[in-house]
């Protein structure tokens, strides 16, 4: 199973210059345009202080990592939060890397290869805060790249507050040599759109 997993992961996939940059482009213009009509043309949106992470993603210190962490409410928060107006969702460069299920997104070698370009990192639920890919994600923190997590590990449409933590987050915090920028980001409602 690990061998075979380790074939579908495509790392190489997910280089900056892999073709040129035209396919990671055309795959975060493409979705960044879905998530801005699904969420501003096909619901209604209001965002709160957008301000600080527009902020962050642009103008953060050279070398300085971000990691922004949100509730999960659906498979598709990501891209959708990124889908408000004025933040730039068809920009690769400045586009987040996000840990994405393995299970559900690395199925096989054509999503592997989209989510990818799309600067997902596979992780095994479970797999403990050593496992391959968390390096991966480590990686990005230390070249003071942006990195989503979603701490709870897997969808949750309770209406309580956020459930417990995993610690795969906190880890990479704690490893990062550059000590991140943590934005918390909170969301409803995209669990209606799935």
């Amino acid at each position: 199973m690990g061998d075979a997993m380790g074939r579908r992961t495509l790392r190489w996939a997910g280089r900056a210059d892999h073709l040129g940059g035209i396919p990671r482009a055309v795959v975060f213009t493409a979705v960044g345009a879905l998530a801005k009509v699904v969420t501003n043309l096909l619901n209604s949106t209001s965002v709160h202080n957008p301000d600080t992470l527009l902020r962050l993603v642009n103008y953060r210190p050279l070398g300085r990592p971000l990691i922004t962490v949100s509730n999960h409410m659906s498979t598709l928060d990501d891209p959708l939060i990124w889908g408000f107006n004025g933040f730039p969702s068809a920009d690769a460069k400045l586009g987040r890397w996000v840990l994405a299920a393995e299970d559900i997104c690395f199925k096989n070698k054509f999503l592997s290869y989209i989510f990818r370009l799309g600067k997902c990192i596979p992780i095994t639920r479970g797999g403990g805060i050593y496992q391959e890919h968390m390096n991966e994600a480590l990686e990005v923190l230390s070249a003071g790249g942006w990195l989503h997590t979603f701490p709870e590990g897997k969808v949750s449409q309770e209406s309580a507050p956020i459930r417990r933590l995993k610690w795969g987050t906190a880890s990479l915090i704690v490893r990062a040599p550059v000590t991140p920028l943590v934005l918390p980001i909170i969301h409803s409602g995209f669990e209606k759109n799935s």
